[in-house]
């Protein structure tokens, strides 16, 4: 199947990434014919769209990293809110579509909103992105100052927090400092593609429930 945009449809094979040189105006267009579905994915930046049809494993993963964000945040006793799919916008600067984000800190500035609007309200504390055709570019979030951004890559983890002005690599989550999570998701995608997504989720709250999934705790996938 070949890649087709028009300005009537755009159709993309499955795991396809195109780039394009485009203005503001011919972005907005492409996000208006897609409507209110939720692939292909659209982002613009410095004059070029990219748009990108996700495999049906991007899409497993990055529904798993979000339920073990949740996990972690239900356990801990936060109040949150999750968005999915959503596009965050600039305008005539940019405009990504993370995989998740959530709001944590700053869950009540959004609270009941239909619409976040990016020039006035915060960002998401914490965005989620999930790479199989190496998709990301992690400072295309220094526009909107989201504070930390998690990349899943080729089955590891990879955390980044925005100092000043720029995107550092880190070892711990500002959200979730007591745990390894590199170690948990880890796990999570070994029990996952060993059995199923449901029951890593719930062998995870099983092990935080019990007090045994700290710094340095791991689930396994041989555990029944």
């Amino acid at each position: 199947m070949f890649a087709l945009i028009s300005p009537e449809r755009i159709e993309l094979p499955p795991g396809a990434v195109v780039r394009m040189p485009a203005t503001w105006q011919e972005y907005q267009s492409l996000t208006e014919r897609r409507g209110d579905k939720a692939t292909p994915r659209i982002r613009y930046c410095a004059g070029e769209v990219l748009l990108m049809s996700p495999l049906p494993k991007h899409g497993r993963d990055a529904n798993l990293m979000a339920d073990v964000v949740k996990a972690l945040l239900d356990h801990l006793g936060r109040d949150y809110d999750a968005y999915t799919p959503v596009t965050m916008q600039l305008p005539q600067e940019t405009g990504i579509e993370p995989d998740y984000c959530f709001y944590i800190d700053h869950w009540r500035a959004v609270a009941g909103k239909d619409r976040i609007n990016w020039q006035t309200d915060p960002p998401p504390d914490l965005a989620l992105e999930v790479d199989v055709t190496s998709y990301t570019n992690i400072n295309s979030y220094l526009p909107y100052f989201v504070p930390e951004v998690w990349l899943l890559k080729e089955k590891l983890l990879e955390i980044y927090q925005l100092r000043v002005d720029k995107y550092q690599l880190q070892d711990t989550s500002l959200y979730f400092p007591e745990f390894n999570l590199r170690s948990i998701v880890e796990d999570a995608l070994q029990l996952a593609y060993s059995r199923n997504s449901g029951s890593a989720i719930q062998r995870l709250r099983q092990r935080l429930s019990a007090g045994n999934y700290g710094c340095t705790g791991r689930i396994s996938s041989e555990e029944t």
